[in-house]
């Protein structure tokens, strides 16, 4: 009788026992789909446990976290809970950080607040290296004049950041100094094509319009520089597809592609483009693509739809983001970001379409 009821008492106590939590180490070292699919089940049940606005979106929609046993059955957090709740996993923490969306006036702003910043660093500053090489090669020309107007950007926090780690002097945002900027820009031209010099870059990273505003102050010819955009016009300019875009760029800045950088505050983890609007993302992010009329089916490669994101760097918010973008997936991993839908507000990491 006696071990019927310890029997008892053990089934109880595993039953009633916390998911386990994965550690930073657990996603910053997935290599294969393998792993990410054990680390993102891993997460997707601690969630669907500590977040209360995940959990309780989980059973509005009639499920059962404990009856989901693989990626395609979890159900994606829409974006805009990001504006209207905490969206938070656990606890808390007293030095968290709160990041804010950028929006007009009267538009509600999404705020994404990150209780670990160290894993917000670990993830922009490991998927930097993955796509372009050691931080310390290059000189970070940032010209992201509406994101430094406004309090809460996360992407100036990862450019702050990136300077910082590049120790190069030139290595600063420029706001109001074109004529500087243009100055040390061209030095450092000169200054990479020193043999000794090899493997350094520039990298020049800019919001839509401010990159716009360059080429028309005065056209270059950048044969060591990554030009990237942010996207966005912020309301600076009408909009443009992104082949006219990406055309204008390269001859004004004399180069053959420009980069682009798709990232949100929703996200800790960017992907990113090294031409032609196709992007990769790092090992522990990937996206689905859901069909428009029905948002738990996934549609087959090359086919445009939704775009979900699964961020497992989101492990201390909602790691499962169903966004307003749409787009399309090809069998390599990579994706192609063709605009929004309609009637959704304009993010200025996105460009629109015609």
């Amino acid at each position: 009788m006696g071990k019927a009821i310890e029997n008892a008492f053990s089934i109880e106590f595993i039953a009633l026992k916390k998911p386990l939590k994965p550690t930073p180490a657990d996603i910053f070292t997935i290599q294969d789909p393998t792993s990410f699919n054990e680390v993102a089940m891993a997460i997707f049940r601690y969630q669907s446990a500590e977040n209360p606005v995940y959990k309780k979106y989980i059973e509005t929609l009639g499920l059962k976290s404990t009856e989901i046993t693989s990626l395609k059955q979890v159900p994606f957090l829409p974006v805009e809970f990001f504006k209207n709740f905490e969206v938070l996993s656990g606890p808390q923490s007293t030095d968290a950080v709160t990041f804010t969306s950028s929006g007009t006036t009267g538009m509600s702003v999404s705020k994404h607040t990150v209780s670990d910043i160290s894993i917000y660093e670990t993830s922009f500053r490991k998927g930097f290296e993955l796509f372009y090489g050691k931080i310390k090669d290059y000189a970070i020309f940032a010209l992201l004049p509406s994101y430094l107007e406004r309090e809460g950007s996360s992407l100036i926090y990862m450019m702050n950041d990136l300077i910082r780690l590049s120790e190069n002097g030139h290595s600063k945002f420029y706001l109001d100094h074109t004529e500087e900027m243009l100055g040390w820009l061209s030095m450092r031209e000169e200054f990479l094509k020193k043999p000794e010099n090899k493997g350094k870059k520039n990298l020049l990273i800019g919001v839509t319009y401010a990159l716009l505003d360059l080429i028309e102050h005065q056209n270059l010819k950048l044969e060591s520089t990554i030009v990237m955009e942010t996207g966005g016009m912020k309301g600076k300019r009408k909009e443009m597809i992104r082949e006219e875009l990406h055309d204008v760029l390269c001859k004004g800045f004399g180069v053959d592609v420009i980069h682009s950088e798709y990232g949100m505050t929703e996200l800790l983890s960017q992907a990113y483009s090294k031409g032609d609007g196709i992007f990769n993302c790092p090992p522990w992010m990937q996206i689905l693509i859901r069909d428009t009329n029905d948002p738990f089916s996934y549609l087959e490669y090359g086919r445009s739809g939704g775009i979900n994101i699964i961020d497992l760097a989101n492990i201390n918010s909602c790691s499962f983001i169903s966004t307003h973008d749409l787009g399309k997936k090809f069998s390599d991993g990579s994706f192609e970001v063709l605009g929004r839908f309609d009637n959704s507000d304009i993010r200025g990491c996105n460009l629109l379409v015609q």
